[in-house]
């Protein structure tokens, strides 16, 4: 039985053209790009194409290009960078945010940083009157917002060019945590606006341990890691040239596809939220039916506890989680559900299913015709379980 990965907001498989890219650069061009000789300057070159390639897919110049060791780094280095080169006072972030945006901001706070974390609807939305109202109050600028493009557990997009327009009225910078949306919707950060934008190469089917910051020129980041100078000085250490190559050409290639995978995704996408919608009884989508990332299917079944529907998907081939990759050892209900206003006995039955370009309508069929059984069967194991709200 062929097994079914709907996890790929938590990684993605490395794409071959990736791989490939990768490749000559771990055997015979693996010398260090600070390096005069012939040697070095191929890999200096590998570094730069890759750094072009990467600052194209985004709207971006080469030299707004910033590579990191993944996600997490490049938000820190946007978060702690920007308040330390600016003088920063405040933090104004949302409620639905990455842990890494989140645990920075507690870090942040313990550094006598005021810190404002905005609440959001129903939907899962930034409203921009919230957040005008958050930078009319309190201490004035230096301010920093910091708001997420798409959420990485119910898919939520936000309109991110109103609140950092919004932002830069009221004179406070603005970064995103992109990570999720990066290579699986349409983005440029130019159209954005923002200040800074952090992407992580695993999630659009580069290799982990990789991926880089946007800083829009003239903005001032304090780097976060010491040392020879590298990245503009923003970011010490001899450059993961293999892994930045594989981020380039997996990036370059998704958004070369994006008009017609995206469609593609988003129709598989529509097929299992009608489908469980409408063949499980007590089943609800969380998040935003339109304003959603094309691949991310976030799924509540009441009287359910997911951490038991993920193993029973298991068995039967599939392979889904109950949120966030992150924190996925925890049995607390989700941060990002409960901030949406859903019950722990809901946010713990909610589970996300998320599909990638290896998707096809086939697994979508098949997962809908394993799926109402293992929900009853379930069910029928747990009779005491709470109804969800």
């Amino acid at each position: 039985m062929k097994t079914v990965y709907l996890d790929n907001a938590a990684t993605t498989a490395v794409r071959p053209e990736a791989l490939e890219s990768m490749l000559p650069l771990l055997r015979g061009d693996f010398a260090n790009p600070s390096s005069a000789h012939a040697s070095g300057q191929r890999a200096r070159n590998a570094l730069d194409q890759a750094r072009l390639k990467t600052a194209r897919a985004l709207g971006a110049a080469p030299k707004e290009i910033v590579f990191t060791g993944g996600g997490s780094e490049a938000v820190c280095l946007a978060l702690f960078g920007i308040v330390e080169a600016h003088g920063v006072q405040r933090l104004i972030t949302s409620a639905i945010e990455h842990h890494a945006v989140l645990h920075a901001a507690d870090a942040l706070r313990e550094r006598g940083v005021i810190v404002s974390v905005l609440p959001v609807n129903r939907d899962g939305f930034v409203e921009v009157g919230t957040l005008e109202q958050a930078l009319d109050e309190g201490t004035s600028p230096p301010t920093l917002v910091s708001i997420m493009h798409a959420n990485n557990e119910i898919g939520t997009i936000q309109d991110v060019n109103a609140l950092a327009k919004l932002a830069h009225a009221r004179g406070a910078f603005f970064h995103t945590d992109a990570v999720q949306s990066v290579g699986h919707i349409e983005l440029d950060v130019r159209a954005l606006g923002v200040d800074a934008l952090s992407l992580s190469a695993h999630k659009f089917e580069g290799p982990k341990g990789v991926g880089a910051l946007y800083v829009r020129e003239g903005m001032r980041v304090t780097p976060r890691v010491y040392g020879g100078g590298q990245e503009s000085g923003m970011r010490a250490g001899t450059e993961n040239v293999a892994g930045i190559a594989g981020l380039a050409v997996a990036l370059d290639l998704a958004v070369q596809e994006l008009a017609s995978e995206r469609p593609r995704i988003e129709a598989l996408r529509d097929r299992l939220i009608d489908g469980v919608l409408k063949s499980i009884p007590g089943a609800a989508l969380n998040g935003s039916r339109e304003r959603r990332l094309p691949n991310n299917a976030n799924l509540r079944f009441d009287r359910i506890e997911a951490h038991t529907l993920v193993l029973g998907l298991d068995v039967a081939g599939f392979e889904a989680s109950t949120g966030s990759a992150c924190t996925s050892g925890s049995l607390d209900p989700s941060h990002v559900l409960t901030a949406i206003g859903t019950s722990g006995p809901a946010a713990r039955g909610a589970l996300r299913f998320s599909l990638g370009r290896q998707t096809q309508p086939q697994d979508i069929d098949r997962l809908l015709d394993v799926l109402p059984g293992i929900i009853s069967k379930l069910r029928a194991l747990s009779p005491v379980l709470t109804v969800a709200g």
